[in-house]
């Protein structure tokens, strides 16, 4: 799929990765939608790109309707979903206040999974209705993000593994049931990507996390998973798959 000139739906657009993805995008020629819950955040990363800043709440039914329909009147019809909103807290099973609160578990799950299928059942909705792009037959494209936690999450990470696995596992069947409409849905799940997130650890936690990594022997850039996600867009043979970008890391337990 050729991206210059079409619309697309960047969450979590704010800051790390989902903020680099839309530069690319911007620079591709894409009508660019950055949407984050942090309003200045999305209006400054907006601005940089001659993109379109949107507030929005992945959770919320509402508030991901009333952000499809402000983009939708800016730039036309969505064709490209990229999914990077999420959070990565870590909690215990049993912790030294007793079991993992309940209620942090579900907003874990509630952003990461919950927000991503709010968004991709919007865009496939929306797709689905629009006239094919190519020879191809292609509609649309919706990219998710879920981690290398999905595999080999570390102690602490229960809820975040749950969390991307769930995205990993849905992957399939969407991918399977949005074909007829010539939709393709592909997960990319990163490795130690050098976010503020993880730039803001000490060296030494740094130190040991890139030691698990085979090669290159260093934190993966944003504008590396950045670059995958656009190759996935114009490679019309991807789709139902979780794509690693690692480094072939394997996380330890801790």
């Amino acid at each position: 799929m050729d991206i210059k000139g079409l619309a697309v739906i960047v969450t979590g657009g704010g800051s790390g990765m989902g903020a680099e993805v839309a530069r690319h995008l911007a620079k591709a020629g894409a009508k660019v939608a950055v949407l984050d819950i942090n309003k200045a955040n999305v209006e400054a990363v907006a601005k940089e790109i001659g993109g379109l800043g949107i507030e929005c709440d992945v959770t919320s039914d509402e508030s991901a309707k009333a952000a499809f329909a402000t983009a939708r009147a800016a730039h036309g019809p969505v064709r490209v979903l990229m999914n990077c909103a999420g959070i990565a807290p870590g909690a215990r099973v049993v912790g030294k206040d007793g079991p993992h609160d309940l209620g942090f578990f579900s907003k874990v799950i509630g952003v990461n999974l919950v927000g991503s299928f709010n968004m991709l059942r919007l865009a496939a909705a929306e797709m689905s209705t629009l006239d094919t792009l190519n020879e191809t037959g292609e509609r649309g494209v919706i990219i998710n993000t879920a981690s290398v936690a999905a595999y080999e999450g570390q102690i602490g990470q229960a809820a975040y593994s749950a969390s991307k696995g769930g995205i990993v596992g849905m992957t399939l069947p969407a991918a399977r049931e949005l074909a007829r409409f010539g939709v393709r849905v592909v997960t990319i799940a990163p490795g130690l990507i050098g976010t503020p997130m993880l730039l803001g650890m000490p060296q030494e936690v740094q130190d040991s996390l890139i030691a698990t990594t085979l090669f290159p022997k260093r934190l993966g850039l944003p504008e590396e998973f950045a670059k995958l996600a656009l190759h996935v867009i114009d490679n019309a043979l991807i789709n139902g798959e979780t794509i690693r970008l690692d480094g072939a890391v394997r996380l330890a337990p801790k």
